[in-house]
């Protein structure tokens, strides 16, 4: 795991190798063991690295690598984890070249020079970014691996190219300047994140999964006119597979997932360097480590994090498992105040605007990894790729209560309610309340209405889902100035067509939610402690069997993820698996009315936020005031609020 930077053109007065080396240096945490630069005068190109040492520990690993042939020069950062298989096939084709050492970097170098750049990208199992110049066809290629595990940024700023691991390395480029992307901001506010290909500054694109970009640096017109190009998309691998469904019973397709996902984790347990794997003790995790610890002669090391408070803590679970396998088991109780410690450093982390709050615990178990390996495995995917999440089990039969309302009565109501405000319902339902007029139970409020409102408009079940998921309904409204940048979800033509709601959620979800949130958030939290993190459950042919997995063989009735539960059950009782799940999250909600509400209140002061010119302080104050009462818990849409103002604090100093 590394981190790479570059650009091209010296329409600047700084030497290009110290405005390089300035710029990787931003990434010191991606690679702590070695650094390099190559330059190409003639060209005007530099390209720059940090090394986190995993396979080959030696100086035949130093990046920027040349070819043997000196065609091509790579800034690699990632894992192929089939690598060992592509150097057997060119062997055998009689195309290998002499190595000098054993890295996977000098594997894809020899792969592209035997079958060119699209058929090595096609050739490939793994996580990767890299930054790759053919000297002879003056092209700079840039890639990202199939399912995004791995960041790259690029942009042009002022006639230069500028591209990198994070954006923090971007800005030390003396051509970069780009300022806010509303849009994207409004977009941020919905999701909580900002979706590929779309960045927080206007300009600079992340590089989309499953896409790779060819730049003739040599023809500047053309080059500014390129745009990436897919070599793999999750919407490919939905119609494939719904197109060949499995044949055969259930049993025999979780047979297909253990052979399947036992090679993957096979492949990626192959370091250098100390090796373990995150544990929570949930499906996910506890099905990594099991076969792990069958394929391991040796106690896998495994870590997890534990919390006072019960509501969060699957530390004892994750204890209990660890003990049934037989692993090397490290577990940290973390106190309150270690958790928000955290909490100042995450705009500098993570980059920009970031608001998924269980990156608090991810950047606390990364540090506890960290401490006795280098490189954990993972049980992220499971969720997207078998239906674990709640809402692809409720959303359909929502939907279709909502469609049994007569289309005019829901415009109707639909219109009566969002002609109101929240606090003007407040203080409606308010004065009922304390009339004596309302039923007791359940209370609403205006901001309960208002979602209510943009589901029962909602014109298709694309648009339900993306209303359901959302933070803020309506960002536009929030952010000054905005519309909101388009995304999968707003893109009918970006998906393939799928034979259910619950496989389009699934596939979206993939293509979205799991890039630019779930893989952003371990990125980030592991490579600020220079830990490598691998997702044995995302090497796209385990992505790609799933989808040839009927819905029913996934949910069944109605729990989500049942192959992977059946192959959990071959390796850990049953017994030790039957409690509901608790998520990796912590208590949000009481901080802000506590020990953060200080902290909080300080961000968003009205007269700083106008002062700004970013976002409406009163839809803020109106979210802020009903969550300090406890009308409403308001912690998710707070949260996106307080990351940007963090963020852009942190831009300031």
């Amino acid at each position: 795991m590394c981190g790479l930077t570059g650009f091209h053109s010296f329409a600047t007065n700084d030497s290009p190798s110290d405005i390089a080396t300035r710029m990787a240096d931003t990434l010191v945490h991606r690679g702590p063991d070695d650094a390099g630069v190559w330059v190409d005068e003639r060209c005007g190109l530099a390209l720059a690295h940090r090394r986190l040492s995993v396979l080959e520990l030696s100086r035949a690993g130093h990046q920027p690598m040349a070819s043997h042939d000196q065609r091509y020069v790579i800034a690699f950062n990632g894992e192929i984890y089939n690598h060992l298989e592509l150097r057997e096939r060119l062997r055998a084709e009689g195309r290998a070249p002499d190595w000098r050492g054993h890295s996977d970097t000098e594997t894809l170098l020899a792969c592209a020079t035997a079958w060119g750049v699209e058929k090595m990208l096609r050739a490939t199992a793994g996580m990767f970014a890299f930054a790759l110049w053919d000297r002879q066809k003056q092209e700079l290629v840039l890639a990202r691996d199939r399912l995004g595990e791995k960041p790259l940024y690029w942009t042009w700023q002022n006639g230069t190219l500028i591209f990198g691991s994070e954006l923090k390395a971007l800005s030390k480029h003396p051509a970069f300047g780009a300022d806010v992307d509303r849009s994207a901001l409004a977009s941020f506010m919905r999701h909580g994140y900002i979706a590929s290909p779309h960045s927080i500054y206007q300009g600079v694109s992340k590089l989309p999964p499953g896409h790779w970009l060819t730049l003739p640096l040599g023809q500047p017109d053309k080059a500014r006119a390129a745009r990436p190009l897919p070599f793999w998309t999750i919407a490919g691998a939905v119609s494939a597979g719904l197109d060949a469904p499995l044949q055969g019973s259930p049993e025999e397709a979780v047979d297909a997932l253990e052979r399947q996902l036992s090679q993957s984790v096979r492949g990626q347990m192959l370091s250098d360097v100390p090796l373990g794997a995150f544990l929570s003790g949930g499906i996910d995790s506890s099905a990594i480590v099991a076969l792990m610890q069958a394929h391991s002669s040796r106690p896998v090391r495994t870590f997890t994090i534990g919390f006072d408070d019960q509501r969060y803590d699957e530390a004892p679970h994750a204890a209990a498992i660890a003990r049934h396998l037989g692993t090397e088991h490290t577990e940290l109780y973390v106190r309150p105040e270690d958790a928000l410690a955290v909490i100042p450093t995450l705009a500098g982390i993570y980059d920009e605007p970031f608001a998924d709050s269980s990156q608090i615990p991810t950047l606390l178990v990364s540090k506890l990894t960290r401490q006795h390996v280098t490189v954990a495995l993972s049980g992220d995917g499971g969720d997207e790729l078998f239906g674990g999440y709640n809402t692809f089990r409720f959303a359909p039969g929502l939907w279709r209560r909502i469609q049994r309302i007569p289309a005019p009565l829901r415009g109707i109501t639909t219109s009566l309610l969002s002609r109101v405000a929240p606090s003007g319902w407040d203080a409606m339902l308010g004065r009922l309340r304390s009339s004596g007029l309302s039923r007791p139970g359940r209370r609403l409020d205006g901001d309960k209405l208002h979602k209510l409102s943009s589901l029962l408009s909602s014109p298709d079940q694309r648009e339900f889902y993306r209303r359901l998921s959302s933070h803020w309904v309506r960002p536009e409204q929030l952010v000054r100035g905005s519309s909101e940048a388009p995304t999968l979800l707003t893109d009918a033509s970006a998906l393939a067509e799928t034979d259910s709601f619950e496989h389009y959620m699934m596939a979206a979800s993939a293509g979205m939610y799991m890039p630019d949130d779930i893989l952003v958030k371990v990125d980030r939290a592991a490579m600020a402690h220079s830990l490598e993190v691998r997702v044995p459950m995302l090497d796209h042919r385990v992505v790609e069997l799933a989808w040839r997995m009927p819905l029913g063989w996934k949910i069944r009735d109605g729990e989500g993820k049942w192959p992977l539960r059946q192959l959990l059950y071959r390796h850990v009782p049953k017994a030790l698996m039957e409690r509901p799940k608790k998520g990796f999250s912590i208590p949000l909600a009481d901080w802000l009315r506590g020990p953060l509400r200080d902290w909080a209140e300080a961000l968003i002061e009205p007269g700083r936020m106008a002062r700004e010119g970013y976002l409406r302080a009163e839809l803020v104050g109106h979210a802020w005031r009903k969550h300090q009462n406890g009308e409403q818990d308001h912690s998710s849409r707070l949260w996106c609020v307080l990351a940007f103002q963090s963020w852009l604090q942190e831009q300031r100093t």
